[in-house]
């Protein structure tokens, strides 16, 4: 700027960042997101229904046919292995790398192509189905995603690439819609997961909710008309929670270190094992498949319960957790977490899904057991071990504090203080002991000069 020219005259004024909403394009695109919500949504729930009827015919249903009386203990073993060699094969030969690597965390880095689709749907139907320790979330948020962006480009391919993230993430809030329980839920964990904030926040999300809104009335009415549900998360026996007190507010602190150093220690296990198995794809998603089975044999052939509590997500299995919570011991439960968790990490480093569902099953597994202690109730131990896990996981803590506390109803709200203390601890300690990511290489030029 010259000397003589006056500031005003060179200051430009900020874009609106609500033209978009006022403009005629603006409505077209929320059309849109509501034409995409219905078949998105349909095919999320028939996603969730294959994967919960393999889940039977896998487990239950196939043993019998070839002539066992129930599901023998060491079912599980060729079970998981079988379904870590066909994800392997999977992974290598079909086009794309079959979806994110949960490992490396939830993810909503673009839409994939329309060509990687059918690999991420078929390694998250076969990971899920044969016991992987993974919940559904990533696979539908990617499935909704590539599927909104490929039928959009289709009809117009000519679209600007904000109208086609838009498009993309209003699939993905229509996919995972009334998985949570509540399409709020879902897109709080979509918000947090892309980081969007300011501005574009709510361009994205309005349409995102629009598409979440008609996606969880499909899940509904779909439920009533098929008589298999709606595939929500939901919780059937809350105990009561009195209010807090102290000693629960000491006990939140002590939660929530101990779900970091649990949760730091299943994310390292999973990086470090992802790095080995992609060396020897085909072999080592069969060996891991082989191990995550003996660790569900171990806890069944230790505790006496059910094999099942360490295979698959834990989303079905968290509301018996709860109402048989009087019946297991301190014992027991310490074995289901340390053979859920180890069996959680190795499921990260090769199989397709996401880390939703297993780390709520451990955290609510870990409160539990702390509550057989003196002044932790049973409650309040829950709903804080969910949260606290779930962050150390996901670090997602609004997410993290949403998802324990909306999930007991209107005990929750009582609870609510006490996750959020167990929430910032975990987020805290959990970040604090996760190493710093190494920055790129010093030039060799450099190097000599500091030296």
């Amino acid at each position: 700027m010259s000397a003589d020219q006056p500031a005003e005259a060179s200051a430009t004024p900020p874009p609106d960042p609500f033209a978009l909403l006022r403009s005629r394009g603006y409505l077209a695109l929320l059309l849109m997101a509501a034409i995409l919500g219905v078949p998105i949504s349909a095919a999320a729930y028939g996603f969730l229904a294959l994967v919960s009827e393999l889940e039977s015919l896998t487990y239950t249903d196939l043993p019998k046919a070839l002539g066992f009386e129930g599901t023998p203990p060491w079912w599980p073993v060729p079970l998981v292995a079988v379904g870590g060699l066909l994800v392997g094969l999977t992974i290598r030969y079909l086009p794309g790398t079959a979806g994110h690597k949960p490992a490396e965390g939830l993810s909503t880095a673009g839409a994939p192509r329309a060509v990687d689709l059918p690999g991420i749907v078929i390694a998250a139907v076969l990971s899920l189905g044969a016991g992987a320790v993974l919940g559904p979330e990533a696979p539908l948020i990617a499935i909704g995603s590539g599927f909104a962006v490929a039928a959009v480009r289709l009809a117009k391919r000519d679209l600007a690439p904000n109208t086609i993230s838009v498009v993309g993430a209003a699939g993905s809030f229509a996919a995972v819609s009334a998985l949570l329980g509540s399409p709020i839920l879902g897109a709080f964990l979509l918000m947090e997961v892309s980081g969007l904030g300011g501005p574009m926040l709510g361009m994205v999300l309005v349409p995102g909710l629009l598409a979440a809104g008609i996606g969880s009335l499909i899940f509904v009415g779909l439920g009533t008309w098929t008589g298999l549900g709606t595939y929500s998360l939901a919780l059937q026996d809350v105990p009561h929670a009195d209010q807090p007190d102290l000693a629960e507010f000491g006990w939140a602190i002590v939660l929530g270190l101990a779900a970091a150093l649990v949760g730091v220690g299943i994310r390292r296990l999973g990086l470090l094992l992802q790095g080995r198995v992609e060396r020897r794809l085909v072999l080592a998603t069969t060996v891991a498949g082989a191990v995550v089975g003996a660790l569900a044999l171990a806890y069944a052939e230790g505790s006496g319960q059910s094999a099942s509590e360490v295979l698959y997500s834990g989303q079905s299995a968290l509301n018996p957790l709860l109402a048989a919570a009087p019946g297991y011991s301190a014992g027991t439960l310490t074995l289901l977490i340390v053979c859920k968790s180890l069996a959680y990490g190795i499921s990260m480093s090769g199989f397709r899904g996401g880390p939703v569902f297993p780390s709520m099953f451990v955290g609510a597994a870990g409160g539990i057991l702390f509550s057989h202690l003196p002044g932790l109730s049973l409650a309040s131990g829950f709903a804080m071990g969910i949260g606290a896990m779930c962050v150390a996981m996901l670090r997602l803590p609004m997410t993290s504090v949403l998802l324990a506390t909306l999930l007991m109803g209107t005990e929750g709200l009582t609870v609510m203080p006490l996750v959020i203390v167990s929430v910032v601890v975990a987020y805290v300690a959990s970040t604090r002991l996760t190493p710093v990511p190494a920055g790129p290489p010093e030039p060799a030029g450099e190097r000599a000069a500091h030296a």
